[in-house]
């Protein structure tokens, strides 16, 4: 088997509207593909080549405090980081410079863990 790109990541929610405000307000993305019945569902955001998918009501869909992290690269990093302070999300650890990019670390409000990230130029 040759695994040839990243098709989708999903995270699971406990309240689909509530996480919709949250990936759609806060962050600013915007959906491409949704399947909802009332409070059941999965809705993608396309980013890139990527997509990024939440989910609430199938038994796979639940939140992973301590799982997996999704890395939202930005254009601008201090502009995301004032948009997140603006909404009043909590920062898991305030941002940072590493060698290669800039980030800070968040959570939805299920608790998955979320990095937003700006790359140096090489």
């Amino acid at each position: 088997m040759k695994v040839v790109e990243i098709a989708f990541s999903v995270y699971g929610v406990t309240d689909l509207q509530r996480a919709r405000r949250f990936y759609e307000e806060t962050l600013g993305l915007k959906p491409t593909k949704t399947y909802v019945k009332g409070d059941l569902g999965m809705v993608e955001y396309d980013i890139g080549a990527g997509t990024l998918s939440i989910g609430c009501g199938a038994p796979l869909f639940k939140p992973a405090a301590g799982g997996g992290v999704v890395a939202l690269e930005v254009e601008n990093f201090e502009a995301a980081v004032k948009r997140l302070r603006e909404h009043g999300v909590k920062l898991l650890a305030e941002p940072h410079e590493t060698p290669v990019c800039h980030l800070v670390t968040i959570a939805d409000p299920d608790g998955n863990l979320l990095l937003i990230h700006k790359r140096k130029a090489a």
